[in-house]
């Protein structure tokens, strides 16, 4: 069994979604923070991977390739990650190539619901850019309608307009995501559980019926340790993925070694 030392980061964005650090700028602080182990999960989104994996190499932190796909069914919304899949494999790149399909059609949408429902106008060539970056979501838009003064605050342009977006028709089911990572040779694991669409909270109920349903599907982990969770939120979700046999990516000792054994840390 692999034996780390230092601290381990297996959530992280760049700017390839929606992080605020560039990839390179990003393994500059992991290794300022003396991170030993870290993955970046950017959403819908593997093209970090290439400029990472490279600057971690000579005995840099160690790297773990992740992704964060954005997930819905009848049942709900999910964010399924995936740890250690070759980021070659066709299985996970055509997952990551439809959500991001996906996205675009979600801004474009999204654009036309804030004009016809606000007025709100944006200059065509910076629609043009954020669908050239390949992973516009809400917080590229909140930015935007900031940048034009139709909101003061990141927060009020979140609460005034973005959360009142109208669900989106089409979206990658967590079977589908659940499915391509294994297919990658990668660990999906559940992230951030406990919470559902925007301020939803599942009951301890719905949260083991998730789980369950999700592990029919191939799932093999949960996020039990995350920024948003109290203490008992967590012990809670470390039951769990004991009663369930799930591994778990951070906190519980012998579940999160068995974790980075399965990745080949």
């Amino acid at each position: 069994m692999a034996i780390v030392s230092g601290l381990i980061d297996l959530h992280l964005h760049t700017t390839v979604s929606d992080g605020t650090d560039t990839p390179a700028e990003l393994v500059a602080k992991v290794k300022d923070a003396g991170i030993a182990v870290f993955s970046v999960t950017d959403h819908d989104a593997i093209k970090a991977e290439k400029t990472v994996g490279p600057l971690c190499e000579n005995g840099g932190p160690r790297f773990i390739p992740g992704v964060e796909s954005s997930c819905r069914d009848g049942q709900g919304k999910y964010h399924i990650l995936g740890y250690g899949f070759d980021p070659s494999s066709d299985a996970v790149r055509a997952v990551v190539k439809r959500g991001q399909m996906l996205r675009a059609a979600k801004l474009l949408d999204r654009v036309a619901y804030l004009r016809e429902t606000f007025g709100i106008e944006f200059p065509e060539d910076e629609v043009f850019r954020l669908l050239s970056e390949g992973n516009p979501g809400r917080p590229h838009l909140a930015n935007l309608l900031v940048s034009h003064g139709y909101a003061a605050t990141f927060g009020e342009a979140m609460d005034k307009y973005l959360e009142r977006l109208p669900s989106a028709a089409e979206y990658v089911s967590p079977e589908e995501a659940i499915e391509g990572i294994l297919a990658g040779g990668g660990v999906p694991v559940l992230a951030h559980p406990i919470f559902g669409s925007g301020k939803e909270r599942l009951t301890p109920a719905e949260l083991e019926e998730r789980i369950v349903r999700l592990k029919g599907y191939g799932l093999q982990g949960i996020e039990a340790f995350y920024s948003g969770f109290t203490s008992d939120m967590t012990a809670g979700l470390l039951a769990l993925a004991d009663q369930h046999g799930l591994f778990v990516t951070a906190g519980s000792p012998d579940a999160f070694l068995r974790f980075l054994s399965r990745v080949g840390v």
